[in-house]
């Protein structure tokens, strides 16, 4: 009998059970109006290729190299934009999006705000033992060991990144000199809550790194019908605590650069679909 009560309290937990049919009582256009309403901000269309930076420190180099300036017309309270420059076509950058919570809470009014993909660079956590550091893993889907994710889409184990955004973004970073894999990591909201028997499990599953924002993005991309992109800087690992290495800054930009341009040609790629573009 106590098992049986204990298995209905599981039922019946709010993370479970989100009413996924209903519509949203308060909306990212809602709080942009707002935020334009305060600010006097004109309404102008963002970037359309925006990067969420998960670490800052690119985009605090690419402001102290005079390379991104505020893009001052971004209607949000709660972060700010920069705007820089990839073979001619504008991209923004915002950084310090941590964690599925704030990733979406962001992504989403990017997407009401205009633009027409978002990239995800974040660090991660080598789980699988072969994984160089550093490398790159370009996310093809997530395990959902997180909150965010269950707020877009019913229960489940996995979800899987937006089809062709992946390729796109192979393409470009097969290009540079370092290590690219691609495949499913391990979305947690509780870094400091990993343990030795996850981190073999997922290992054991196929799980190449572990990260905070995959799944919740994927689910905001599933629900929202909006695509989106996640690359993964594998920069450190269990037993390696004191030596992160996500590469030199200059491969870090470069990796940004390359992010863009994929983002250009998946642009353009859905604009004309019978066309492909291989510049």
């Amino acid at each position: 009998m106590f098992a049986k009560v204990r298995l209905n309290r599981m039922d019946n937990l709010a993370l479970l059970n989100h009413p996924l049919s209903e519509p949203t009582a308060f909306t990212p256009e809602a709080l942009i109006a707002a935020v334009r309403a305060e600010r006097g901000l004109a309404i102008e269309a963002p970037p359309s290729v925006c990067v969420l930076d998960f670490d800052g420190d690119l985009t605090d180099g690419l402001v102290f190299a005079c390379r991104a300036r505020n893009w001052r017309l971004w209607p949000c309270f709660h972060t700010t934009m920069f705007a820089f420059s990839v073979d001619g076509l504008e991209c923004g950058i915002i950084p310090r999006t941590i964690g599925g919570p704030y990733t979406v809470l962001v992504a989403e009014q990017l997407a009401a705000a205009g633009v027409e993909l978002i990239l995800g660079l974040t660090s991660a956590g080598r789980v699988l033992a072969d994984l160089p550091i550093p490398s790159l893993v370009i996310a093809t889907s997530a395990v959902r060991d997180e909150g965010t994710s269950f707020h877009y889409l019913p229960p489940g184990e996995r979800v899987d990144a937006p089809e062709s955004v992946p390729d796109w973004i192979e393409r470009e970073l097969k290009q540079l000199d370092v290590a690219v894999t691609r495949g499913l990591v391990w979305t947690t909201d509780a870094p400091y809550r990993e343990t030795q028997q996850q981190l073999e499990s997922h290992a054991a599953a196929g799980v190449l790194a572990v990260e905070m924002q995959a799944a919740s993005l994927f689910a905001f991309a599933a629900r929202r019908k909006f695509p989106v992109g996640l690359v993964a800087q594998v920069s450190n690992a269990v037993g390696y605590e004191s030596r992160f290495n996500k590469g030199s800054e200059q491969e870090s930009v470069r990796l940004l650069e390359a992010m863009c341009r994929a983002g250009r040609h998946f642009i353009r790629h859905s604009a004309a679909p019978d066309t492909q573009d291989r510049r």
